[in-house]
């Protein structure tokens, strides 16, 4: 199991992310993860273990962005390492994603990605998620209409049952949820 969290909203987000992350350590405690949009950036923190070695990394202080996702992980691909902690990015630092479920086939969507010149970092099924992406969004211009098109055809490709979390670069204030056959609670205030 894992848990996801995320957050768009006026205040900082790292705070609610890492509360977030507490409240759902009994999910997963294997690693932990964060991906906050920071001046059109998106900054990544991960570490191996609790949610207390993650935040003990993190200078809170430095953090101001108001949009971001974050993961807790127990492993189901891949050993439990900093590298195959989420949120995973693609290989052109414009994706970030948190996901809970199994991408069923990940390898063959992983060996399509590698022929069309995409490296891999983690042992996850994850990673091929935010890089199928890119690959969908690299064929059209930068629009939230084709950042839309590039999830859902990435979606039409993944067999299993998962919940996404996606931050943009090129978006910064929005992030986008998706799910098949997994749970997932939006809460607006």
């Amino acid at each position: 199991m894992c848990g996801i969290v995320g957050y768009v909203g006026n205040k900082k987000c790292l705070p609610i992310l890492l509360n977030g992350l507490k409240n759902l350590e009994y999910r997963g405690y294997d690693s932990s993860g964060v991906a906050i949009m920071e001046k059109n950036c998106i900054e990544i923190r991960k570490e191996s273990g609790r949610v207390a070695a993650l935040e003990s990394l993190i200078d809170t202080s430095s953090f101001l962005g108001n949009v971001g996702i974050a993961h807790t992980r127990w492993a189901t691909h891949g050993t439990p390492c900093k590298e195959n902690a989420h949120p995973h990015i693609d290989n052109s630092s414009t994706f970030a994603v948190v996901h809970n479920g199994i991408i069923e086939n990940y390898k063959e969507l992983r060996q399509f990605l590698e022929r069309a010149g995409y490296s891999f970092y983690s042992q996850t099924d994850t990673e091929v998620i935010p890089n199928l992406i890119h690959y969908y969004y690299s064929k059209n211009e930068k629009t939230k209409e084709n950042f839309l098109n590039a999830i859902y055809k990435a979606c039409k490709d993944f067999k299993g049952s998962y919940a996404i979390l996606v931050l943009c670069k090129d978006f910064p204030n929005m992030q986008i949820v998706v799910r098949n056959n997994s749970p997932i609670i939006i809460g607006v205030r």
